[in-house]
């Protein structure tokens, strides 16, 4: 799942899509480089972000759904059912929700939905992230919304631990460590760790301090291998070619077969 974030704010690339020429152009280029998906979100969810209106993020995400839609499947990042459904409309076959509550929407709409964890808002999610468990209250809090989409009539549902959304850097390596206990549990996950702030602390630049957004790919690749390897079905990142270079090696080691799940080029 390539990520295509047409916002001013983004942690990692908002600005640089704004523009929704430029923001086409960028999504078929990931679709060349071997993304599955391109995830197309118009409202920041970092930490500390604010919401934007219903109609401006309508504005950010429909002409550019509608363009990749012909070429590539498209997912859209939204917490609000109307810009869901117009995304729908637009062409975007996958609702990636970090809000975990718009299942009636996919049910309704005949369209996948992706059910993330997330303590809190993006706007204060960070400011303090407690758990008990953290491995448990994750997956019960996933497993029930799963069973609540299915239930509803979803046909497919897939699950995002929400690396980062509400959590410690312990709490993110935690769920990492766990991961093939939520794969067992028999829906696809997807895990999107790309260039998060937790990878920088961990892994320090040269110069001792955290590394910054661009000097995160190493970190970004390593915990996208480990989800692989742990059972993840999709990877959420913003480096397709590194990530599905990756990909590619991870399914060749598997299948002993190095003509096997190459990515596109």
């Amino acid at each position: 799942m390539g990520v295509l974030n047409v916002t001013p704010d983004s942690f990692a690339d908002g600005g640089l899509y704004l523009d929704a020429e430029r923001a086409v152009a960028h999504g078929l280029e990931m679709a060349r480089q071997g993304a599955d998906v391109i995830d197309v979100g118009g409202e920041s969810s970092r930490p500390g972000a604010e919401p934007v209106s219903l109609g401006e993020e309508l504005r950010r995400v429909v002409p550019v759904i509608e363009a990749l839609a012909p070429h590539v499947r498209v997912s859209v990042d939204t917490v609000k059912p109307a810009v869901a459904e117009a995304a729908v409309a637009a062409g975007a076959t996958l609702l990636n929700d970090i809000s975990a509550s718009l299942w009636p929407v996919a049910a309704q709409s005949g369209v996948g939905w992706v059910a993330m964890h997330m303590q809190g808002a993006p706007r204060t999610m960070q400011r303090d992230p407690r758990y008990d468990d953290v491995v448990t209250e994750v997956h019960t809090f996933l497993r029930d919304r799963a069973h609540a989409a299915l239930e509803a009539g979803v046909g497919e549902v897939w699950v995002d631990p929400g690396i980062g959304f509400g959590k410690t850097a312990t709490h993110n390596l935690t769920l990492l460590h766990h991961l093939p206990e939520l794969v067992a549990e028999g829906l696809p996950v997807l895990v999107g760790t790309s260039r998060k702030s937790f990878l920088g602390r961990l892994a320090p630049g040269p110069d001792g301090g955290p590394s910054g957004v661009e000097g995160r790919l190493p970190g970004s690749i390593a915990t996208a291998t480990w989800a692989m390897l742990a059972g993840a079905s999709m990877v959420r990142v913003h480096d397709v070619p590194s990530a599905c270079q990756a990909a590619t090696l991870v399914g060749a080691t598997r299948l002993g077969d190095t003509d096997r799940g190459r990515c596109a080029t």
